[in-house]
């Protein structure tokens, strides 16, 4: 295919999306009253090679994340190199569309090299040396975008389902106090950016406790903390309702905001035992763990519209304290449910559907809006 082809197929497609979001509800217009929707898109997106997922993105939503463009070893690949040209690109498609920019993630242990916490002889950096790398990290890359990009994910996932501190090599080097550091070196870098804690499974209560805790000491010795992101990594029948409540109420109730930041509710068999949603989990693949290969059956469509009509009855509820909704993702076949834990599994995990189309669960969550 020529060029020329590509462009008008292109095109014809972003045309056809646009057509079509004339008669469909804008998410963003429909929640604009109670906070922000949002969804974390790719670089195919935010560059608009995917035009109809662009389309859909600058339709639907007003605030936006990064899948991996941000993530350390996308950013910062080698120690005297950073890769910002994707970074540029996504937070001038935020810019155009006057987007609410969200920044993902300054300090997590997946997707960070291994010489991030190494010498050049692979020896383990002491706690000075990493601490000078980290903030060397942080103030080089949200200092760029500062007054651009409004909200940081400054700590991801540093808990373990306890609720205590997950043993990461920035645990291990620093100490418990390397959370602390890295949210004065965001503050430092952008003293007008919120900075927030981010994190799955907050809903359990072992893990909410801790994740409240660590909250609360922070804020006590005054870091700048500005708000707790609950990632929302769900299923069909967990959490409940009341789960989701209380998580949401816990963390209001520290005078943070509260943010659902990675949104997508798995409608497939369970993989593991576990709730978890570490992304370093692989499993061996089964076909009973791939049932909707072809498509998804109207019984499980309906199950998950009300899942997701019950979820933002929650969050519309505390609309005072909740500042966001992102998914996470912005059509099913962009998920990483496709692929996690078991890779090639069919998934569809949110609102639009492989062909960019809204599903029932799409209706469901602008009814709920709307009865309110």
């Amino acid at each position: 295919m020529s060029t020329r082809s590509v462009f008008l197929l292109a095109l014809a497609i972003a045309v056809a999306v646009q057509i079509g979001a004339q008669s469909t509800p804008s998410l963003k217009d429909t929640y604009k009253k109670s906070f922000l929707i949002g969804a974390a898109v790719n670089e195919r997106q935010f560059s608009e090679q995917d035009a109809r997922g662009a389309a859909i993105v600058k339709t639907q939503f007003n605030t936006i994340t990064p899948e991996n463009v941000l993530k350390w070893e996308a950013v910062h690949p080698q120690p005297d190199k950073y890769n910002f040209a994707p970074a540029d690109q996504y937070v001038a498609f935020g810019e155009k569309n006057h987007m609410f920019i969200v920044g993902h993630t300054l300090i997590w242990h997946n997707q960070t090299p291994a010489w991030v916490f190494q010498n050049d002889k692979g020896q383990p950096l002491t706690r000075d040396q990493l601490l000078d790398r980290m903030r060397e990290h942080i103030l080089t890359v949200v200092g760029r975008y500062k007054g651009r990009i409004r909200g940081w994910d400054v700590v991801n996932e540093a808990l373990d389902e306890d609720g205590t501190l997950r043993q990461t090599p920035w645990m291990k080097i620093i100490g418990p106090d390397y959370i602390e550091k890295a949210f004065e070196f965001a503050h430092e870098a952008d003293r007008d950016a919120e900075l927030y804690y981010n994190d799955y499974s907050l809903e359990n209560e072992s893990k909410r406790n801790g994740a409240v805790d660590l909250i609360k000491r922070l804020r006590e010795r005054g870091v700048m903390v500005t708000g707790v992101g609950i990632q929302g990594h769900d299923n069909l029948t967990w959490p409940t309702p009341e789960q989701e409540d209380a998580t949401i109420a816990a963390f209001a109730s520290l005078g943070v905001k509260v943010m659902i930041t990675e949104l997508d509710i798995d409608v497939l068999p369970a993989a593991a035992k576990s709730g978890s949603a570490d992304v370093s989990l692989k499993l061996a693949s089964r076909p009973e763990l791939n049932p909707y290969a072809s498509s998804l059956p109207a019984s499980v469509q309906r199950e998950l519209a009300k899942r997701y009509a019950d979820l933002f009855g929650v969050f519309l509820k505390h609309q005072d304290v909740v500042e966001r909704v992102t998914f996470w993702g912005v059509t099913d076949a962009d998920s990483w449910k496709n692929d996690w834990p078991i890779k090639g599994r069919t998934n569809y995990p949110l609102l639009f559907d492989r062909s960019g189309k809204p599903k029932p669960a799409f209706d469901a969550v602008v009814n709920v809006s709307n009865k309110n």
